[in-house]
């Protein structure tokens, strides 16, 4: 017999035989309404996980990972307000089905099974998958199993005081708001949950206000892996800025009293809080999960003997509230609903067709209040000395940094965050100024940890900002690339796009630095970004191109919220020269307000019959090449594809158009760079002759060597002339 069903007869009979684990009495502030509308949800997230068990032997349901145990969530969610927003544990049925009482209009036992069966009338995802989550009751779909979720909620717990001093466009959360964060003892190890409780305690040391509410459901393992026994309070009682609090989850008056202490710290003093609630799991794992295959029979026993429910029954007929047949009457009722809800449930259609599927992957487009930007004397008193440079030109660091400055001075809602930005002005000075220009609310110093930035801006954009997170070194992206894959990439797609995250990741990124750092400085592989559906990558190769698109990603992430990632050349920051010392050849002047190049709009440079396609330092270097190849008498025509992703088919295709021969430069690695993905669609799409250099599959060096796996000018002249005079 499947255990759902043993712990449902067990449940039943020692009910009606008033057979009742041991535990203390009812006591603390929980109304008899209250008590009563707490089991009801605890009840019916129980069946609705037996309900899901039984859908799936019948091929009906999916991903049957349950509640049961976890039911003292339900408490949790009677001490916080609906318009705190929810960034939940997968085990916290229960809190959605007690949330989803407290926010009228809303269906639990129909929206939950229709998730379980992956309906396309899912309310939440749309069928994509079965998660915890509802636009209504604030709560942002969760997929995480490793703690994925807590950066982000620390970003919009930081929100919170944020708005209320730069009030953003389409601000989410009340002044007064709190957020909760669930997670499990197992996922409390994980380095990004380590990360983002630390950034919590650092911002909370300082006295920056953070009302975020961490509840941790220690249920004593993870999969088949045990936890520690007072593992969890040795790690969190005593952290700086973290008050711990602590109750039984199997009591539903003492998770009532405590959660409600702990959220009434939390919201007045805008201080992150833990609150502790040892659980039991029941079941195992997942509905496919053998726990007797790594358990001894005995232990999950006596978990079952401790099953939630049977202490609820007990505190509520202890107490008087309820009589046992009164309990009785209000699960199987529940059991019932659930029964009938499934039976219409598995009727419904599910998605068939991958248009169907990819449907949610972009965010749908908001209205935005349109702007004419700042005034003539605005500019002039933020820019002040700068403004008469702007006649002049400059290399791409300046003018990337006069983007910047006009993008905060046009929207407010613009906030930067990241290590050394603020009053360093970052490591190649980009954002040097910014800090005395616009303050350190909009310009964020945070710690040295790319979790937490990304998640802080993940956040920021759950509650109306458009975070423009950087990270310093491309290499240093890979700490954190999941909180772009994971959470920001898929917040629309699971979402059914009722949720996003829009924002503009900079990157400074790529090779060539001359003798700085090696493969940490210098990491020429965007491979990690150009598969996550959705992403927008952005690569400009001079100044004003970099201001122009800046513009563009900015619009993106604001108007169609989408995630953008704009990776900045570092060699190209300081750039000044082309082709001889001092001509001057690769600066810009600042382009006027109203310039863009929109998303998918490449750059053509000459008409010649020999196409080089190219972007970043690899359109710096064609841009020489082709100088020496014209004195050679081979024409050439360079089109720098500007988007990494998606690829600008219909813009590349038309600028090859009346060329006779096509050489792909790729100054990223031959494995997995973009010219793998440019050959792709000039076979799929073209007849002309192609070839490609790219880096070799190397890390980069130090020193003397530091562009010697990459593409030069010679070497773009010799693969040009070998393509050429190939027959």
């Amino acid at each position: 017999m499947d255990r759902a069903d043993i712990v449902h007869e067990a449940f039943v009979a020692r009910v009606a035989a008033g057979e009742f684990p041991s535990g203390d009495g009812p006591s603390g502030p929980l109304s008899d309404s209250e008590a009563v509308a707490i089991f009801r949800a605890q009840c019916l997230s129980r069946n609705l996980d037996r309900r899901s068990r039984k859908m799936q032997a019948v091929g009906q349901g999916f991903y049957t990972i349950g509640s049961s145990g976890h039911e003292g969530m339900a408490a949790v969610a009677s001490a916080l307000r609906p318009d705190d927003m929810a960034f939940l544990h997968y085990r916290d049925g229960a809190f959605q089905t007690r949330r989803s009482a407290m926010v009228p209009g809303t269906t639990p036992a129909w929206d939950m099974l229709l998730s379980f069966s992956t309906a396309k009338s899912d309310p939440m995802s749309g069928g994509r998958h079965k998660v915890l989550g509802s636009k209504a009751m604030n709560i942002p779909p969760q997929t995480s199993t490793i703690g994925s979720h807590l950066p982000k909620a620390v970003g919009a717990a930081y929100s919170i005081a944020l708005a209320k001093r730069h009030p953003p466009e389409h601000k989410v959360l009340k002044d007064d708001s709190i957020v909760i964060c669930s997670f499990g003892d197992a996922s409390a190890n994980h380095s990004t949950a380590q990360g983002a409780i630390n950034t919590a305690c650092w911002t909370s040391y300082q006295s920056v206000p953070l009302p975020l509410l961490f509840v941790c459901e220690d249920n004593g393992i993870g999969i088949s892996t045990r936890t520690p026994q007072g593992w969890i309070a040795a790690n969190f009682a005593n952290k700086p800025g973290l008050k711990y609090f602590k109750a039984n989850g199997l009591d539903l008056f003492d998770t009532f009293r405590v959660a409600q202490e702990a959220a009434e710290y939390v919201r007045k003093r805008k201080k992150p809080a833990f609150l502790h609630l040892p659980l039991v799991r029941l079941y195992g794992h997942a509905g496919a999960d053998l726990q007797q295959s790594y358990l001894a029979k005995t232990i999950f026993e006596e978990w079952e003997k401790n099953d939630p429910l049977l202490h609820s029954a007990r505190l509520l007929t202890e107490s008087g509230i309820l009589a046992t047949d009164e309990v009785l009457s209000i699960y199987t009722e529940i059991e019932e609903q659930c029964t009938r809800v499934a039976e219409e449930v598995i009727k419904q259609k599910r998605l068939s067709t991958s248009q169907e599927v990819m449907a949610s992957i972009l965010p749908p487009k908001r209205e935005c209040k349109p702007t004419n930007g700042p005034s003539v004397g605005a500019r002039k008193s933020v820019f002040g000395s700068d403004l008469p440079q702007m006649e002049n030109p400059q290399p791409m660091s300046r003018l990337i940094n006069w983007a910047l400055t006009d993008l905060m001075l046009k929207y407010p809602e613009i906030v930067m965050m990241g290590e050394d930005v603020g009053r360093k002005g970052g490591v190649y000075g980009v954002t040097q100024k910014l800090c005395d220009r616009f303050g350190q609310d909009r310009m964020i110093d945070t710690l040295l940890d790319e979790q937490s930035i990304l998640g802080l801006a993940i956040g920021l954009g759950h509650n109306g900002f458009i975070p423009m997170p950087e990270i310093q070194f491309l290499a240093y992206l890979h700490n954190a690339e999941d909180q772009i894959r994971g959470e920001a990439a898929t917040l629309s797609f699971f979402s059914n796009g009722q949720f996003t995250n829009p924002m503009v990741l900079r990157i400074a990124g790529l090779g060539y630095q001359k003798g700085f750092g090696g493969h940490f400085h210098n990491d020429n592989s965007l491979a990690v970004l150009r598969d996550i559906p959705g992403v927008i990558i952005a690569c400009p190769s001079n100044g004003a191109d970099a201001v122009k698109m800046l513009r563009e990603c900015l619009r993106l992430a604001r108007e169609e919220q989408r995630v953008v990632v704009f990776v900045e050349p570092i060699a190209l920051y300081p750039m000044r020269d082309l082709h001889d010392e001092k001509d001057n050849g690769w600066m810009q002047i600042y382009p006027a307000l109203d310039q863009i190049i929109s998303l998918g709009e490449v750059g053509v440079t000459g008409k010649g019959p020999l196409a080089i396609i190219t972007y970043g330092n690899g359109h710096y270097l064609s841009q020489q090449a082709a100088k020496v190849l014209e004195e050679q008498g081979i024409e050439t025509r360079i089109i720098d594809i500007r988007w990494i992703a998606p690829l600008p088919m219909d813009g590349i295709l038309s600028a090859i158009d009346g060329a006779q021969k096509v050489l792909v430069v790729d100054e990223c690695r031959r494995t997995g760079g973009q010219s793998e993905a440019l050959l792709s669609m000039l076979t799929e799409h073209s007849d002309l002759p192609a070839a490609r250099l790219a880096a070799e599959d190397s890390f980069i060096a130090t020193g003397p060597a530091y562009a010697a796996t990459m593409p030069s000018r010679d070497s773009i002249v010799a693969a040009a002339k070998k393509l050429w005079n190939a027959s």
